[in-house]
């Protein structure tokens, strides 16, 4: 028999009463009553209640245990008295009569405390992730994504894809991101790059001959932090599938996502299939391309309105090229002057001039723009945003992109504020039709996406119209307001893709230089393929109901994307440096004045 435990600490019940067992675990909280010592001994399985009890085993020689001990615990399954029943534990109708304790490792002081969970500053947690993990939230969100993960490796190879790895060494790549090389000791001068993700391999697996390919992968982007992002690395589900079209991709993806949500959390989930919407449509209406549906709010485009109305500040920014978006407000009309005041305060903040209004307490709207308005254009706004009496109705001003980014701000801030927006449901939705190119702050053209999709009506319409008006087989899988995943039909012709690099300023030869692999299989006979790759720590973000995608994972990097607790990025010593053929060049530091 196994010396550290017959049983784990989440196991024993009532019916185990009268079993002679030994259990293992951390020290979760003792208590001294004055004669009889209680310890709740704590493993990855749960918490079980041992007593020591004077004259009794070791009672004579044990002092009581440090938090956080390991200790092995020998002794007898007994009922606890009626009063001191724990319904809030699986284990508390019992607990063991200790006979022996054996410490195997004393715990000096903690730098942050397992039991009771209080807030502690992220460094410290960080720094000490080990002990953090312990922590029953963080430990629970660990164990979810585990099952999450492997619940998606089942429901893939139902239908028949296949688990493939892809090399995690390879060269730089267009992903839009910056890439995180290794110095190659072989090849002096020569790097490899950390995969942003699979997308070539993946690509050349479909030329291969490999029909559905997915694996739970790792990316690596020298980014910048956010709520929703890790710096520096994050698993995706990534997904590739031979002669299909989008809506085969969406097939085989939809019902998955439905289910991984459905298994794992209580909330309701938008059955399948989800709602498509066009990007042009998304950004005019929720203004972005990561819509949270929850919110029943739709932005409405007003610019012919008030092109025709006598409010001559908008009039004549629209006569110079700016739009004006109209953001309804529910039952805001019964709000305090102070609810609009501080919107048009907050609005100056994010960057706008200013936030025109109409509050409809009654037919007879108010506001600073209502004198400006004819009796025939308030109509016409009415009928457009579907305000009635009660409601408030807020404008932005200003170029269309701009005004996009208040106009989403503003519809998420009223949604919060007038709280429309469900927070106990899943709300997916497809973004689809994007287009094939953006326009560079130099004015040139670039990819506004991914770059191996294939654009929308083939080499036509790159031959024939303006490039800021193709649109491509590109996709993303929205939930409750966070970008899940993107994917995309490829473009697996090498003329059409020559052509499409070409509009984006690749001359002939760094096109053949930086793809000259994947073109190679292209040119021998690749199929129609297409993919997709599903965010694991987002989704298990969203699941767990966490704010911060550093509490889904075990070993996070900061914010600042370092390593607090093994100490990394660290400098190398000269002889490593001298085997890399590298020598390290620091910035200027300015000296003080």
């Amino acid at each position: 028999m196994n010396r550290y435990r017959s049983h784990h600490c989440g196991e024993l019940r009532a019916s185990d009463v009268g079993t002679e067992v030994h259990i293992s675990g951390w020290v979760h909280v003792s208590r001294d009553h004055g004669g009889l010592l209680f310890i709740d001994l704590r493993d990855h399985h749960g918490i079980t209640q041992c007593v020591l009890t004077p004259g009794q085993g070791d009672f004579a020689n044990f002092q009581k245990p440090s938090s956080e001990s390991v200790l092995t615990v020998h002794g007898e399954v007994v009922h606890r008295s009626p009063e001191t029943v724990n319904g809030k534990l699986p284990t508390g109708e019992v607990e063991i009569q200790a006979r022996s304790i054996e410490v195997q490792a004393v715990a000096g002081p903690l730098p942050l405390p397992v039991a009771g969970e209080p807030d502690y500053p992220e460094e410290t947690r960080l720094r000490y992730r080990y002990l953090d993990l312990r922590r029953e939230k963080l430990h629970a969100n660990v164990v979810l994504r585990s099952k999450v993960v492997a619940r998606m490796r089942e429901l893939m190879t139902e239908q028949g894809f296949l688990e493939i790895h892809t090399p995690i060494l390879t060269r730089t790549s267009p992903e839009g991101a910056r890439d995180y090389v290794v110095p190659s000791r072989l090849y002096p001068g020569r790097f490899y790059a950390l995969p942003q993700a699979p997308q070539v391999f993946k690509q050349l697996l479909m030329a291969g001959g490999f029909d559905r390919y997915f694996q739970i992968a790792p990316c690596f982007r020298d980014e910048e932090s956010r709520a929703d992002r890790s710096p520096g690395e994050f698993y995706q589900l990534d997904i590739e599938m031979a002669f299909v079209e989008q809506q085969d991709v969406f097939d085989a993806v939809g019902p998955v996502i439905e289910r991984i949500f459905g298994d794992f959390s209580e909330k309701p989930v938008s059955p399948y299939p989800f709602r498509q919407i066009p990007y042009a449509e998304s950004m005019l209406r929720y203004g972005n391309d990561k819509p949270d549906l929850r919110n029943p709010i739709e932005i409405s485009d007003a610019s012919a309105i008030f092109a025709g109305a006598d409010f001559t500040v908008f009039k004549k920014a629209i006569a110079d090229g700016a739009v004006v978006r109209a953001v309804p407000a529910p039952g805001a009309a019964s709000k305090a002057r102070r609810f609009f005041d501080t919107l048009v305060k907050e609005a100056q903040d994010e960057g706008s001039q200013g936030l025109a209004y109409l509050s409809f307490a009654e037919e007879q709207p108010k506001g600073p723009v209502a004198k400006h308005l004819s009796a025939e254009a308030i109509a016409d706004l009415r009928k457009l945003a579907g305000i009635g009496v009660g409601d408030a109705l807020f404008f932005v001003c200003a170029e269309e992109t701009e005004a996009c980014r208040l106009a989403a701000w503003l519809r998420t801030r009223l949604g919060e504020g007038l709280e429309l927006i469900d927070a106990h449901r899943f709300e997916f939705c497809w973004i689809v039709d994007y287009p094939m190119f953006d326009r560079a702050d130099d004015g040139s053209i670039e990819f506004s996406h991914n770059p191996f999709s294939m654009p929308q009506g083939g080499l036509d319409s790159l031959d024939n119209q303006p490039p800021f008006e193709i649109l491509a087989h590109q996709y993303d899988l929205v939930c409750n307001g966070v970008e899940l995943s993107s994917g995309a039909i490829r473009n697996h012709r090498p003329e059409i893709m020559a052509r499409a690099f070409a509009l984006a300023g690749y001359d002939g030869e760094r096109f053949e230089s930086e793809f000259g692999g994947m073109l190679e299989a292209f040119r021998l006979g690749t199929p129609p393929h297409g993919g997709i790759a599903p965010g694991v720590d987002r989704i298990v973000m969203l699941i767990a109901d966490e704010p911060n995608i550093r509490e889904v994972i075990a070993f996070p990097l900061s914010q600042r994307a370092e390593d607090l607790m093994l100490g990394a990025p660290a400098e190398l010593d000269e002889g490593r440096l001298r085997e890399l053929h590298l020598q390290i060049k620091k910035p200027r530091t300015r000296k003080p004045d």
